[in-house]
């Protein structure tokens, strides 16, 4: 699966396209398995397994509108047309006589319809000449403001799929059928380290050459948003034991791992030959992107589920985001259950013009803005994939296919709405 040719200092990995990348690796990926989790826990998670209604919905037929619930046969006769009124319902009350001719009932909003009607009319088209008496002033449609039982779901129906993430709407269709607890997919436990000699955590101030860790916050910010738990296992230096350990860690501890830095060419970049030592089968080691080309992904074997993936991002800062938002987001969604699309693609425009050298796909990050003429693209200031300080407040990537090396202001761009 693994592509080289040859140039200088003998075998490299070829760089795959994009698309090809991202479909290897979410061919990789499965779901992890099921759990159960309580209701109000279960928020942002995905459904492991079909919910489906106990019980018709409404129960009982039930009245959309404040009014009265009448006979249509008694209403034929002419309007307006009086009635005795024998029983007020507020919701939550349940009716005690039946409905007989000449007679009506005082409901409100979700009351229920006693046995007998059939009809509601609104309280606006209604007049009270005397107490427990009700005057009709039009004629309604036989059914009007009648919810049936079951107009919203039947016994059996399903309510919610596998695969439906949990927000406040689905939440409160499980609070109405009373599931308290929760079939959902566990969450992925996603091992981060950064390696390099040249980081230092934030609780030190660097020195000369130094950098402060700035990575490992922002991927475990991004692993959150993803639906994934972060295991942040500190700063790897240049160290090819200390670096066996930790890896050796990161994959007993975890379903997946990531690490910055160390996937690149240099002498001190060792991460590949440890996921090698270690029996990894690295099946991405470059991807025709920018930035982000240095991208390894490797699998492990998992006796006890799916093979555990290994992700080594660049080091640069925004090469690291970016690659994790093209690749690793949905690769994350996708391991905690959820299903494509995983991404929003949208098509705007650039009050600018959009550069690219045409030779990998390009992504270019900045914000998007709704403007009367349409959805704007205004890239960063200084794209550079050192610059992290250009990524703060960026809502999209623009995409720049290979062999497209400008796209003129005004023209369409596509774009990947970031999560």
């Amino acid at each position: 699966m693994l592509k080289k040719g040859v140039g200088e200092g003998g075998l490299k990995a070829v760089m795959l396209p994009v698309a090809e990348a991202e479909a290897l690796i979410l061919q990789a990926v499965q779901p992890l398995g099921p759990e159960w989790v309580e209701l109000g826990s279960a928020q942002g998670r995905v459904l492991s397994q079909t919910v489906y209604s106990p019980q018709d919905f409404p129960a009982h037929p039930t009245s959309s509108m404040d009014g009265y619930a009448v006979r249509h046969e008694d209403v034929q006769a002419g309007i307006p047309c009086e009635l005795q009124v024998i029983e007020t319902l507020p919701a939550g009350k349940a009716p005690t006589r039946e409905l007989q001719p000449g007679q009506a009932v005082r409901l409100y909003t979700g009351s229920l319809l006693p046995s007998g009607a059939d009809t509601v009319v609104m309280q606006e088209y209604t007049q009270q000449p005397s107490p427990g008496t009700v005057r009709l002033l039009q004629r309604p449609q036989r059914g009007q403001f009648v919810r049936p039982q079951g107009d919203f779901a039947r016994q059996g129906d399903p309510l919610l799929p596998a695969g439906q993430a949990l927000g406040g709407a689905e939440l409160a269709v499980l609070a109405a059928i009373r599931q308290a607890m929760v079939p959902v997919f566990r969450q992925p436990r996603v091992a981060l380290f950064s390696t390099g000699d040249e980081l230092v955590p934030i609780q030190q101030v660097p020195g000369p050459g130094q950098v402060v860790d700035s990575n490992q916050y922002g991927l475990a910010a991004l692993v959150k948003a993803a639906g994934g738990i972060p295991i942040q296992l500190g700063i790897v230096p240049d160290r090819l034991q200390v670096l066996r350990q930790v890896v050796q860690q990161a994959l007993a501890s975890a379903d997946g791992v990531i690490s910055s830095g160390g996937v690149s060419v240099g002498d001190f970049d060792l991460v590949e030959k440890v996921l090698e030592e270690l029996g990894g089968e690295i099946f991405i080691r470059s991807v025709a992107i920018k930035p982000g080309k240095p991208l390894t992904v490797a699998r492990f074997p998992n006796p006890h589920g799916p093979p555990k993936l290994y992700f080594g991002l660049p080091g640069n800062p925004a090469s690291a985001l970016v690659t994790f938002w093209r690749f690793l987001h949905p690769a994350l969604r996708k391991m905690g259950g959820s299903l494509p699309p995983y991404w929003q693609i949208l098509s705007a425009f650039s009050p600018v013009d959009l550069h690219a050298d045409g030779q990998r796909e390009h992504y270019l990050w900045g914000r998007l803005q709704v403007k009367p003429e349409g959805i704007q693209f205004q890239p960063a200031a200084n794209l550079n994939s050192g610059n992290l300080i250009s990524l703060a407040g960026c809502n999209a990537l623009a995409v720049l296919p290979v062999g497209t090396t400008q796209i003129p202001a005004g023209s369409p761009v596509q774009v990947l709405q970031l999560p």
